[in-house]
C-alpha cells in the first residue's frame, strides 16, 4: 500500500509505490470494465504488463494542479475526487471519477501541466503507467490508442464548453452593473408616475364630488364632454421644439391668469401638450363662472395628466420586460439539443443589453437588418457571445459620439461547379482607431489583447472564432484607422 501525505505529488508516488506487474484474473476482470479497453481482446492486455498497482487510503493525492504530469492512470477500485483551485485561491470540488475511469492522457499528449487536483475517496486501487509505458501502449496497441485519443478529444471538447460557459458568465458579470442601471431607470420612472397618478386620482375624486353639488346647464355639460372627448382622442403628447413649446405654455398661462384660473402656470404645460390653447377653452370660459371654470380646467388637466402617467407606466414596464426578455434570450440561448435561432433577434437582444454603453458614449448606432433572413437550425450554442464580443470591442474602439453599424444579409457562395452554399452574413463596422497591423495576425489567438491591463482578457475574439467555427462558419476582418469591419458568415444549407 502506498503511504501518502496529502501534500505528496506524482514524483513522490514514483519512489513509494509498491509495484505489482502481474495481471491476475481479478485485474483482468476489472480491466474489461474500462471503456477504453472493452474492445481489446484478453490476450492484448499484455500491453499493460508494465503497469504498476497503486493502493491508496482515503484523501491521498494522485495529482496536483499545476505540476508536470508523469503518469497515465486507470482506476480499478474506489473513487477519486477531482477539484480545482480558482484564481481567488478557493478549492472547488468538480466531480467524482468512478471505477473504470482512465485519465492523465491530456497532459501527457499535449505537454500541459495538470489542470486539477485528484484525491482518493476511501480505499482506492489504480493501475499506473509512466511516460515510457504510456508511449509503448500508444505504439503497440492501436485499438487502445484510438480509444485514448477519442477520450482525449471528448475531454478537450468538454473543456472548451466549460471555457465558453465561463466566458459567457464573465460577459454577463461585466454587463450586470449596466443592466441594474437599465432596470433601475424604468423602475424609478414607473414608481414616480404611480405616485403622481395616485395624487391625480385623489384630485379627480375631490373635483368630481364638487361638481355633483353644482347644477350644470346642458351647455356646460356639452362643453365639458367635448373637452373630455378631445383630450381622450390625443394618444400621445404633441411633438414641439423647445421654443414653440415654451411660447405656447407662456401664452396659455397668461390667458388663464387673466381668466382668474388657480395654478395657471402649473396647468398650462399639460394642456399645451395635447394641443389646447386659449381658443380651445373659450367655450368653457363663456359657460362657467370664474370659480367653476378654474375647477373645470383643473379637472381636465388631472384627467390628461393621468392618461399620460398611465402611458409612462406602460412604457416603463414594457422596457423592463424587454430587458428581462433580452437577458433570458442571452443567458438561455443554446440550451437543449436541436434548436431554431433567429440571428436578427439574437443581435437585438444583445443590443438591448449593451444599450447603456451606447448611450454613455453617445454612439450613433446604425442598423440594417435583412427582413427575409432565414432561421438557423443547429445544435450549437453561443451565438449571442459573438455579437457581445464584437460590439463590446467596437464600443471600446470608438471615441465619444462615434459611429457603429451592424448589418445582416444573405448570400450564396459556390462551393464547386455543381453545388453552392447559402450563408447568413453579419458585419459589425466601427469608425474607431483601428487594429494595428502588427497585431492583426494574432487577433484571434487566446489571451492576446490590445487593451490596457485589467480591461481585456484576450479571450473575447478567440471565443468568437471558436464559436463561429462550431457553427461551420467563417469570420474575417479588415481594419484601418477610421474603419474596422468584422464579417461573420454562418451556413444555413445548400442553395
Amino acid at each position: 500500500m502506498v503511504e501518502l501525505r496529502e501534500d505528496m505529488s506524482e514524483s513522490t508516488l514514483i519512489a513509494d509505490a509498491k509495484l505489482g506487474r502481474e495481471l491476475d484474473a481479478d485485474t483482468v476482470a476489472k480491466l474489461r470494465n474500462v471503456p477504453i479497453l472493452q474492445s481489446l481482446a484478453v490476450d492484448k492486455l499484455v500491453c499493460l504488463e508494465n503497469a504498476d498497482n497503486v493502493y491508496l487510503k482515503d484523501a491521498e493525492t494522485v495529482a496536483v494542479q499545476g505540476e508536470v504530469a508523469h503518469f497515465f492512470w486507470i482506476l480499478l477500485d474506489g473513487e477519486l475526487r477531482v477539484s480545482q483551485v480558482t484564481t481567488e485561491g478557493h478549492e472547488m470540488n468538480m466531480y467524482v471519477l468512478p471505477p473504470g475511469s482512465a485519465f492523465g492522457e491530456v497532459p501527457l499528449l499535449a505537454n500541459l501541466p495538470t489542470a486539477v487536483n485528484i484525491r482518493s475517496v476511501a480505499n482506492t486501487r489504480l493501475l499506473r503507467l509512466d511516460e515510457d509505458g504510456f508511449w509503448t501502449l500508444m505504439t503497440a496497441c492501436p485499438e487502445v490508442r484510438k480509444a485514448i485519443l477519442g477520450n482525449m478529444a471528448m475531454r478537450i471538447q468538454k473543456m472548451q464548453s466549460i471555457v465558453i460557459h465561463q466566458e459567457k458568465m464573465a460577459s454577463l458579470g461585466t454587463l450586470a452593473a449596466g443592466l441594474m442601471h437599465e432596470l433601475n431607470n424604468p423602475g424609478a420612472a414607473a414608481r414616480r408616475a404611480a405616485s403622481q397618478l395616485r395624487e391625480n386620482l385623489m384630485r379627480l375624486h375631490a373635483l368630481s364630488a364638487k361638481f355633483t353639488r353644482i347644477k350644470m346647464t346642458q351647455e356646460q355639460k356639452e362643453c365639458i364632454l367635448d373637452l373630455q372627448a378631445y383630450a381622450l382622442s390625443v394618444k400621445a403628447p404633441l411633438r414641439m421644439n423647445s421654443l414653440e413649446q415654451s411660447d405656447a405654455e407662456e401664452a396659455l398661462a397668461e390667458w388663464m391668469e387673466t381668466a382668474e384660473i388657480e395654478n395657471a402656470w402649473k396647468l398650462a404645460p399639460t394642456l399645451v401638450s395635447i394641443g389646447i390653447d386659449a381658443k380651445g377653452l373659450m367655450c368653457a370660459h363663456s359657460e362657467f363662472p370664474a370659480g367653476e371654470f378654474s375647477d373645470a380646467l383643473s379637472w381636465l388637466e388631472a384627467m390628461v395628466s393621468s392618461m399620460q402617467l398611465v402611458a409612462t407606466i406602460e412604457e416603463s414596464i414594457g422596457r423592463v420586460s424587454d430587458l428581462v426578455h433580452a437577458v433570458k434570450s442571452y443567458a438561455y440561448e443554446g440550451k437543449g439539443q436541436k434548436q431554431t435561432l433567429d440571428v436578427n433577434d439574437s443581435i437585438h437582444a444583445t443590443l438591448v443589453i449593451l444599450g447603456h454603453k451606447f448611450r454613455e458614449k453617445e454612439i450613433v448606432l446604425e442598423k440594417d437588418f435583412a427582413a427575409d433572413l432565414p432561421l438557423l437550425n443547429t445544435e450549437c450554442s453561443g451565438l449571442n457571445q459573438i455579437w457581445t464580443n464584437l460590439l463590446d470591442n467596437a464600443i471600446d474602439a470608438v471615441s465619444q459620439k462615434g459611429h457603429i453599424k451592424i448589418r445582416t444579409w444573405t448570400e450564396v457562395i459556390e462551393k464547386d461547379s455543381t453545388t453552392s452554399q447559402k450563408y447568413i452574413g453579419i458585419s459589425v463596422t466601427d469608425n474607431g482607431s483601428g487594429i494595428p497591423i502588427v497585431c492583426q495576425r494574432q487577433i484571434f489567438d487566446p489571451f492576446y489583447t490590445t487593451k490596457q491591463v485589467g480591461v481585456g482578457t484576450g479571450l473575447g475574439l478567440g471565443i468568437v472564432h471558436r464559436i463561429v467555427e462550431q457553427f461551420g462558419g467563417r469570420i474575417l476582418f479588415s481594419s484601418e484607422p477610421g474603419n474596422t469591419e468584422f464579417v461573420v458568415r454562418l451556413p444555413t444549407g445548400t442553395a
